[in-house]
């Protein structure tokens, strides 16, 4: 009995120690921290300014497309959309058909994309700190894997 305590001891040791997806959680936690310190003053978030830059990036944008291209839960850019919408940073606009809508960013969403410039920056130089050159060429590749095994499945 005592061995398979010992055992069992071990293991949960080892994810503890080992765990790749809570290794990754705790530096994304870390990032996303620095992002949304620099971020706050402006009353944005990282996650909210993803949000803004891919749909301004892609002009109009439906939610789902929004939330493939951020492997982003649909319940999560739906929070996220409302915040923004109530804060006139996006509008939704009438789909191709009656029944669907997209999203666009408004001249206060571009503005408010304007004025954070400088703050993020400043994170980016933080978080590339924290990562090491090495770590962010790491992410950046691992990034473009999923990005392209997305794009072939689309």
């Amino acid at each position: 009995m005592a061995e398979t305590r010992n055992q069992d001891d071990a293991r949960i040791e080892a994810v503890g120690r080992e765990c790749i997806a809570n290794k990754v959680r705790l530096l994304s936690r870390a990032v996303t921290g620095i992002y949304d310190e620099a971020l706050r003053p402006h009353g944005l978030k990282i996650s909210q300014m993803s949000v803004l830059v891919t749909i301004s990036n892609l002009g109009t944008a439906s939610p789902a497309a929004v939330g493939q291209r951020l492997h982003m839960e649909k319940s999560t850019l739906s929070r996220n959309v409302e915040r923004m919408r109530a804060r006139g940073w996006i509008e939704v606009v009438p789909g191709d058909d009656a029944r669907t809508s997209d999203l666009r960013v408004t001249a206060r969403g571009k503005r408010l994309l304007r004025d954070v410039h400088r703050a993020w920056i400043r994170a980016q130089q933080r978080a590339a700190e924290l990562l090491g050159e090495e770590g962010v060429r790491a992410v950046s590749r691992r990034v473009a894997t999923l990005t392209a095994r997305r794009d072939e499945n689309d």
